[in-house]
């Protein structure tokens, strides 16, 4: 087989720059989403508390009713 030719040194730092710049700018979209995502969860929960309704109770119930195999089932998919 042929060799692949090595890329220079300033054409590896360029490309790892050039994909840090990219993956930069991601972050900050997925942090922006996150955070209208998160105002979303928080805007459902008040209006929740607002209708009587209580998340901690459901929560603790749901917890309690979960059977033994479903944490067995969260670890397996790790």
């Amino acid at each position: 087989m042929a060799e692949q030719p090595q890329a220079s040194k300033e054409e590896q730092v360029g490309f790892h720059k050039g994909a840090l710049s990219t993956l930069m700018k991601e972050r900050e979209e997925m942090a922006k989403v996150l955070s209208i995502v998160e105002q979303l969860v928080q805007m459902h929960v008040k209006a929740l508390k607002e209708l009587g309704v209580d998340l901690v109770a459901q929560s603790q119930k749901a917890q309690q009713q979960k059977k033994p195999t479903d944490k067995l089932d969260e670890l397996i998919k790790k």
